[in-house]
């Protein structure tokens, strides 16, 4: 488990965390593998995964490091995938639980979500 060192980094096992380039990051889409991501440093990520159903796309779940729990990472990641999906002029289906949480509590995405 990671343990947050006051300042800026967190340590787990083998990898040390420089929060303040973490949140320097910008959330980017990775087409390949059917996901955005957020890099956190070190080769973690925050990742938001998602299908193509009939052309929509559906984001299906959520994934951030226990490491970096209750920093607002989520947050950023959800932000970042709304803003590009918006830019790109798609819409998505939110399936998974935390991205429909985080519309429920941000509601200026609605132009975005659909079905």
């Amino acid at each position: 488990m990671g343990v947050e060192v006051p300042g800026k980094t967190l340590t787990h096992p083998s990898l040390t965390f420089d929060t303040e380039c973490a949140m320097e990051a910008e959330v980017t889409e990775n087409i390949p593998l059917h996901r955005f991501e957020l890099p956190l440093g070190d080769g973690v990520m925050a990742l938001a995964f998602y299908t193509i159903d009939d052309g929509r796309l559906v984001l299906t779940h959520t994934e951030v490091p226990a490491e970096f729990s209750g920093q607002g990472v989520g947050t950023r990641l959800a932000r970042g995938t709304f803003e590009l999906l918006r830019q790109s002029g798609r819409k998505a289906v939110l399936k998974c639980p935390f991205m429909g949480h985080f519309f429920a509590t941000h509601p200026e995405y609605a132009d975005i979500v659909g079905g």
